[in-house]
């Protein structure tokens, strides 16, 4: 499975053949860049590992900060100064990002060092990034849950070198840097060295040794030598002060010599990082072929869990990428949490629940729900300890980085946890937790005025109340249910009962056209509110542009006017961004499943390609590729609803390893779909061989397995007219 994945997929700017049919319409407010990087990675573990080139926002690849539009370029042609770990994957606009303990390899003297290398001849496999610095040494990394094993082969050269610089972090951008506030590097023994950097309140220590104990070993800072040095101690680094540091192997090379350089990482000081690097990778002193090897098994055997048949090995492409950038975060590191005592699961680079709730985590949730389980404990952790579920969590002190852009969003994945009564959580302990997050920061206001602005936060917390009394009464607690059920009614506060769309507020990216089709607990309701059935399915066809012109994409640096025009188009944004990216299912609830067919044949079909410019906008941390992995199979997940809404497939017929053995989705009637062809309707279901009216699965039914035939056809039939998806029946008509 790991030859079929081409982790560039996303590296560079939107480049996708020009859209066919309603695509052509929708229009891309945000960075048109998936920003993901091609470095090795393993299967939601702790590090990663890449060229650097100081790039935004990975520190891989060639362009400037972007918020809109196209992001300017750095670089003409792909850098690099070293090769760095901890990057993120697919985020946008935090600023703040690791890039630590950059490796560069050198044939000039330490002066050169932060110069760059043009990279040649790359090549990334998961678990495998290697290129050839235009200096002549080829570089090959790989890594571990918790490690990292650098593979360097120089050219002959009379004083080659290894630096580790450990002042180095973040970004090479304006505030982008990340200067580390103390710092502690000893050299313990020839070819071994440990290290600890706090950097935004996290302590991340570092165990290395290298296989070359023949050279010379040697601090340095400032760029000098510090010749029989064995420490360096820096308690208080100002940014105005900072002058870089860090350890040095150096030596006499002979043509194609090998040398490797392994490093275990904890942020729960060096001893547990010696001991996460022999965990991971032996005693040493060379472990690159063994690790590439178990972290490619490991690959294989996640990636391994969803087969498509597939009519072009570039489809096949597209799929198994965007299922590779799914299960790259969040990053799980058991016993590692730096800011409390306990050993039991830890999390970071959770970023954010905004981007990874919809989809995502459903995703983990179904083909690896003993990690879902354990980031569930992880997210209860932070929260005991730190006041509140976090939005988004990074290796950084404080959990609640991005509470502008919603609320009570892991509500939803407790909840599907919930009910799925998977082993692991304490539900009571949950409870308490999840009830109080509900009365924190916008919840205060929700709870005083039955609204919260921005007006997302409304829908947010009412679905937070909805989810959370789920729970209540599995653990029954019916006084919680009871006082629940009138807050989650409070959804309504956020609509215009005149426009049938949310009301006029601020919002976190996007407008109020983005935010008015979410899939809310009571559908019927919130169709009704719309002015029904054929006046709800009026206003989604306007907002895809069902019938309108194309429109012209935002270029580099676009101008504010032309934002505003583009704005006013009140349009779907094509996942070019998340707001919207649930809405293709809204038509659903009111009987019109051929329109959700239109719609995500088109994104399909036309959004997503192969090469570096293969995304349509940030991918956040697998939240963009999941989306793509759900929808090409003709499921969706309902966060926190315990629903997947089906849909025409876009393969023949695909295979979904889940907990009761395996969901085989088959097709009769299918024709490959391509761009440029019209969109094939479900006319009929069988589960299990048993004929299925309702357009849905409940989650017990994926994760128990079956056989699901879809028959396909080019013209809608009768099938989702008639029985809807289920919506909560407990709304008072009377709520305002």
């Amino acid at each position: 499975m790991t030859g079929r994945v081409d982790p560039f997929i996303g590296t560079g700017v939107t480049d996708l053949p020009p859209p066919h049919g309603v695509a052509a319409s929708w229009w891309w407010p945000k960075p048109q860049i998936g920003n993901t990087h091609p470095g090795a990675t393993y299967p939601l573990g702790m590090v990663s590992a890449c060229a650097y080139s100081g790039a935004y926002p990975t520190g891989y690849g060639r362009y400037d900060l972007s918020t809109e539009g196209v992001p300017p370029a750095m670089y003409d042609r792909q850098v690099a100064s070293g090769f760095t770990h901890f990057q993120q994957s697919g985020t946008g606009a935090i600023r703040k990002y690791y890039n630590y303990f950059r490796v560069t390899p050198m044939l000039q003297p330490l002066d050169d060092l932060g110069q760059t290398w043009d990279l040649q001849d790359e090549v990334a496999t998961p678990g495998l990034y290697a290129a050839t610095l235009a200096s002549g040494i080829r570089c090959e990394i790989t890594v571990g849950p918790k490690s990292a094993v650098h593979r360097y082969t120089f050219p002959r050269h009379r004083d080659a070198r290894l630096v580790v610089d450990l002042s180095l972090g973040g970004l090479a951008i304006p505030y982008g840097r990340t200067v580390p506030l103390r710092a502690h590097l000893h050299t313990l023994a020839p070819g071994v060295a440990q290290g600890e950097i706090v950097v935004e309140g996290a302590p991340l220590a570092v165990h290395v040794e290298c296989d070359t104990p023949q050279w010379r070993q040697l601090l340095w800072y400032d760029r000098r030598l510090m010749p029989g040095g064995t420490r360096l101690d820096f308690d208080h680094i100002r940014p105005t002060t900072l002058r870089p540091f860090g350890l040095m192997w150096a030596g006499p090379t002979e043509a194609g010599q090998v040398v490797e350089l392994r490093f275990g990482f904890s942020l729960r000081g060096v001893d547990r990082a010696r001991d996460n690097l022999h965990a991971d990778c032996g005693p040493g002193p060379s472990s690159f072929r063994s690790r590439l090897a178990a972290t490619t098994a490991a690959w294989d055997d996640h990636l391994g869990a969803m087969e498509v048949e597939a009519p072009s090995s570039d489809q096949e492409t597209v799929f198994t990428t965007a299922l590779y950038h799914s299960l790259v975060k969040p990053c799980l590191a058991p016993g590692e949490s730096p800011f409390w005592p306990a050993d039991g699961p830890f999390a970071f680079d959770i970023s954010t629940m905004w981007d990874i709730y919809r989809t995502q985590l459903p995703l983990l949730t179904t083909l690896v729900p003993d990690r879902a389980v354990e980031l569930a404990q992880a997210l209860l952790y932070i929260c005991e300890e730190e006041g509140n579920l976090p939005i988004g969590y990074r290796m950084a002190r404080g959990a609640d980085q991005f509470s502008r852009q919603g609320s009570a969003l892991a509500h939803t994945f407790f909840a599907d946890l919930c009910r799925l009564g998977l082993p692991g959580v304490d539900w009571d302990w949950a409870l308490v937790h999840l009830h109080n997050d509900l009365r924190r920061t916008y919840g205060e206001e929700f709870l005083l005025r039955g609204v919260a602005h921005p007006i997302s936060h409304t829908l947010d917390l009412a679905f937070g109340y909805w989810c959370t009394s789920r729970i209540a009464e599995h653990v029954g607690d019916a006084a919680l249910v009871d006082q629940f059920a009138p807050l989650a009614a409070q959804w309504v506060n956020a609509f215009d009962p005149v426009t049938g769309l949310v009301r006029d507020s601020t919002y976190y990216e996007g407008g109020k056209w983005n935010y008015s089709f979410r899939l809310v607990h009571d559908m019927a309701a919130r169709i009704a509110l719309g002015g029904g059935d054929a006046e709800f399915v009026a206003t989604l066809d306007r907002f895809f542009g069902f019938d309108a012109p194309p429109v012209t994409q935002p270029g580099v640096r676009p101008g504010v006017q032309e934002m505003v025009a583009g704005y006013a188009l009140h349009r779907f944004e094509g996942l070019n961004n998340e707001p919207d990216m649930e809405a293709p299912w809204a038509y659903q609830y009111a009987g019109r499943p051929d329109r959700t067919a239109d719609v995500i044949h088109a994104v399909v079909q036309n959004q997503f390609g192969v090469g570096r410019g293969g995304l349509p906008g940030n991918d956040d941390s697998g939240g963009l590729s999941s989306w793509y992995v759900w929808a090409s199979l003709g499921l969706f997940p309902v966060a926190g609803q315990g629903l997947f809404l089906i849909n025409a497939p876009a393969w023949r017929s695909s295979r979904v390893r889940v907990a009761g053995g395996e969901l085989a989705v088959e097709t009769t009637g299918f024709v490959e779909p391509s761009p440029d062809r019209p969109a094939q309707y479900v006319r009929s279901v069988r589960l299990d061989g048993q004929p299925l009216e309702r357009t849905w699965l409940t989650g017990t039914e994926v994760h128990r397995g079956g056989r699901l035939v879809v028959e396909l056809g080019p013209e809608p039939g009768r099938w989702g007219t008639v029985v809807r998806p289920p919506s909560d029946s407990t709304t008072p008509s009377h709520a305002a």
